[in-house]
């Protein structure tokens, strides 16, 4: 592997061997509950699909994201990774995965944005042949500063909705010139990791962290996306009252005929106890809703960015801030008015200082479809064109059945005959 400017997590730790023992138990222990990734391995062990690759990834790193990391390190690829958001790297976790022979790992709980791109900068000098991303920074950064790369990556993975939206972004401009993966939009991402996992870790976490109850509270959730309507049905079920804002009125209607109460947040901020947004777009809340709300509420986000709460306009009308508990920072308003920030602002299930991100069991659905995908792209990379794909069907049902099989769950399926009907435009009544 390369020598890069910038360290390995090994040698920004005091104790690594320490490290790495603890991140070796966490890994183990979510491995025990993903049965997709252990099918995976022994496929990925024993046929070598990504013999010759180099994987540069930006994840977050922490137990369920190691394991797929080393899963394609066992499927013969040389990996260099790092974190896509920087408090919710695990430093025992990246010290575990950077003690692997074929795997480097830059990822650094709590630096600032200059040692965030540096690492993500020693990832790249790896010259990869395929790239994995949360939140598209990598994509980003090969294209702006690395063209010479360009030709020699087969093709990448883009794992959230943030980076996906932007993926879309840049080949609409024609600025995306390798191919990539849109796993956030697969069946198996969607209906599982953005609904039950968005919505059970975020407001486990939140949970957590304040050591308050749902019940009875009013929930606002910023964006009725598949991330909100997971969150919004998760608090439902924990007895809150939920308010949905929403700025698409398909959306709009669909949270109402759901049942829940939908506002403008200039109302809503009148009403919450605790804000979440799940949006992907900046200023969801911002100074005129924090002149609204009442003393007391908590501000959480479950976007990518911590762009979603506007900070700058809660500092400039605050006369004091101070930490009120771990994870947990309070802004004073003129009026004695208390408004309390979670995570900095940050993706709440995996920034927050005892966050865990989602539950094991989604997360071995998620990323069972990247390493499929990234076996795709070694496999038949040339056959796709630059700019953005969604995975083909056939590999997220691959993972569904895997899911299916370890869970001992039996399914029908279609005869001939009903393949014949439902592919034929001539049956009539």
């Amino acid at each position: 592997m390369s020598e890069t400017a910038y360290p390995p997590v090994s040698q920004h730790l005091s104790d690594v061997e320490a490290a790495r023992e603890e991140g070796r138990r966490k890994m183990d222990w979510a491995l025990q509950h993903m049965p997709i990734l252990n099918a995976l391995r022994e496929e990925f062990v024993d046929e070598q699909p990504l013999a010759g690759e180099t994987v540069a990834m930006a994840m977050h790193v922490e137990a369920k994201t190691a394991n797929l990391v080393e899963l394609l390190a066992e499927g013969g690829a040389e990996v260099a990774i790092t974190g896509c958001n920087p408090l919710s790297t695990h430093d025992d976790v990246s010290a575990a995965l950077d003690a692997h022979g074929s795997i480097t790992s830059y990822a650094v709980r709590g630096v600032d944005d200059e040692a965030y791109y540096d690492a993500m900068h020693a990832c790249i000098a790896h010259g990869p042949t395929i790239t994995v991303d949360d939140g598209m920074d990598m994509v980003k950064l090969v294209h702006e500063e690395y063209p010479e790369l360009i030709d020699s990556i087969i093709g990448g993975a883009e794992e959230t909705t943030t980076g996906v939206d932007r993926l879309r972004a840049m080949d609409a401009d024609g600025e995306l010139h390798y191919p990539v993966f849109a796993v956030n939009d697969t069946p198996m991402k969607q209906l599982f990791d953005n609904v039950h996992g968005t919505g059970e870790s975020s407001l486990a976490t939140i949970a957590m962290t304040t050591n308050l109850s749902w019940a009875g509270k009013n929930v606002v959730v910023g964006g009725y996306g598949q991330c909100g309507k997971g969150v919004a049905k998760k608090a439902s079920g924990q007895n809150a009252n939920v308010i949905v804002c929403e700025v698409d009125p398909r959306k709009a209607l669909e949270a109402h005929m759901e049942g829940y109460e939908v506002l403008p947040m200039t109302e809503a901020a009148k009403k919450g106890d605790v804000f979440i947004t799940t949006t992907g777009n900046r200023d969801v809340i911002t100074r005129e809703h924090f002149e609204e709300m009442n003393d007391g509420v908590l501000l959480a986000n479950a976007g990518h960015f911590d762009v979603e709460v506007n900070l700058d306009h809660l500092d400039d009308l605050a006369v004091d801030r101070y930490e009120v508990r771990d994870g947990v920072e309070g802004f004073e308003m003129p009026d004695g008015r208390v408004l309390n920030v979670i995570a900095e602002g940050r993706l709440v299930n995996l920034a927050a200082p005892i966050s865990l991100g989602h539950p094991v069991e989604v997360m071995d659905q998620s990323f069972g479809v990247q390493a499929v995908v990234v076996r795709e792209l070694a496999d038949n990379g040339d056959a796709y064109d630059a700019g953005v794909h969604d995975v083909p069907d056939e590999l997220d049902r691959e993972v569904a059945d895997i899911k299916l099989a370890a869970e001992g769950v039996e399914y029908d399926e279609l005869t001939d005959e009903q393949r014949e009907y439902m592919g034929s435009w001539e049956h009539g009544t």
